[in-house]
């Protein structure tokens, strides 16, 4: 039994009575059987409280860790509680790749699906979109399949589920032959070349990312290119008006890049170079709250001039911002549903007090554009209002009560925030 009770940060505790690590399937379908109110713990990088719970917590980490890739259908079907890098590492072996992947190779392919945790790129749509079935175990502790042709009616709010629905063991996820990418990093974007040139910018690589720290007037970009779309030349000196770094960087300005996948230009396989941290290393800071919303793509330039209106506050308590865009999906939960989205992330220092205030006055200046919440990061929307950002919202609700009557899947989080 795992004795991890705190988030990955240790910004917050979990509330649960027992904690548990089953060994076999059958051990976790005894469990949820057994229990009237229990949720599944993923690799605990959540911020929000989606995960917590004051039932049973189920930890799949000791389940059997299986990689099985069909190669005549282009799938892989994994063990859901495994983390991403670990997966990655044994597709590539195969000769394939996922089409996507988060900046965090660190966690658990359920727990990103679930919360439609995405990676970055204008033809990239989000790591749920690659799902093509998953088996969960329901209330009664039955194992169920689900399918993407067999169930297509129902079947875009099952895969982003918020954990709501049962607690996935398996899932299929389409893949793509494998290829490299070279990271390249840039000084000094200045904001109004951004805001004229947004969508040239964000087509400049398959995945881009954008850091800014709101008091500078420039921004850093990373550039993730596939080696085979790349002048054989190299890149250009200059890009945009910014300056090719001759050193590695970290997103956040001061720490060291070691934790970081390889820059420079030095080509490299997919999962060592789309995420920007390694497997091997703490990610990102520690001492930190994460905060995200999506925005519809064509609003990208006016949605960061309005956080600019309000960034005497935004500054004194961030860390870092990144924006980063991802294409539509047909996930009912999930931010980028039916619209190309860009997506401003928030690395915020560890001081809830200090940080809530703000994201309150982010979220009005951002009203406009309809910003839709990251689910596992902080936000202070009311429900009513997500149900305006969220099309399907009242669906799922509909599905959950179908598929859990008694609500043991559910928590606060989810009662309150889906109903």
């Amino acid at each position: 039994m795992t004795t991890d009770r705190t988030n990955w940060a240790g910004s917050f505790s979990y509330d649960a009575r027992r904690v548990h690590a089953p060994r076999s399937e059958d051990e976790l379908r005894e469990i949820v059987a057994a229990s009237t109110r229990v949720r599944a713990l993923g690799s605990r990088h959540s911020f929000s409280q989606v995960a917590n719970t004051d039932g049973d917590l189920v930890s799949l980490a000791d389940l059997p860790r299986t990689v099985s890739v069909d190669a005549a259908g282009s799938t892989v079907t994994v063990a859901a509680g495994m983390r991403y890098g670990e997966v990655c590492r044994e597709l590539h072996e195969h000769g394939f790749a996922m089409h996507n992947l988060g900046s965090l190779p660190h966690i658990s392919m359920a727990g990103a699906v679930a919360t439609a945790t995405h990676g970055s790129g204008d033809g990239n749509a989000s790591l749920a979109s690659a799902v093509s079935a998953l088996e969960m175990v329901t209330a009664d502790g039955e194992l169920v399949t689900v399918d993407r042709d067999a169930d297509a009616e129902r079947f875009g709010g099952m895969v982003v589920a918020l954990g709501a629905l049962g607690i996935v063991v398996r899932m299929t996820l389409d893949v793509v032959p494998t290829f490299e990418v070279r990271q390249d990093v840039y000084e000094g974007l200045a904001l109004d070349t951004f805001e004229k040139n947004a969508d040239e910018i964000f087509a400049g690589a398959y995945s881009v990312s954008l850091f800014t720290d709101f008091v500078a007037p420039t921004m850093t970009a990373w550039l993730k290119s596939r080696v085979d779309d790349v002048d054989p030349a190299g890149p250009d000196p200059d890009w945009m008006g910014a300056r090719r770094a001759a050193s590695a960087h970290h997103p956040v300005p001061g720490m060291s890049a070691e934790s970081c996948t390889g820059q420079l230009g030095v080509p490299g396989p997919w999962y060592d170079r789309l995420p920007h941290f390694r497997l091997d290393f703490t990610p990102s800071n520690g001492a930190e709250l994460q905060s995200e919303y999506l925005v519809p793509r064509a609003a990208a330039a006016d949605a960061l001039r309005a956080l600019h209106g309000i960034g005497e506050h935004i500054a004194p308590v961030l860390q870092i911002c990144e924006l980063r865009t991802v294409a539509a999906d047909e996930q009912w939960l999930s931010p980028a549903y039916r619209q190309d989205v860009v997506a401003f992330h928030f690395t915020w220092v560890r001081d809830a007090a200090a940080v809530m205030p703000v994201l309150k006055l982010m979220e009005q200046q951002l009203a406009p554009y309809y910003a839709r919440p990251h689910w596992g990061k902080l936000f202070t929307h009311e429900p009513g209002h997500l149900r305006s950002l969220f099309p399907r919202l009242s669906d799922f609700r509909a599905l959950r009560h179908e598929l859990d009557p008694r609500g043991t899947f559910g928590n606060a989080f989810v009662d309150q925030h889906i109903g």
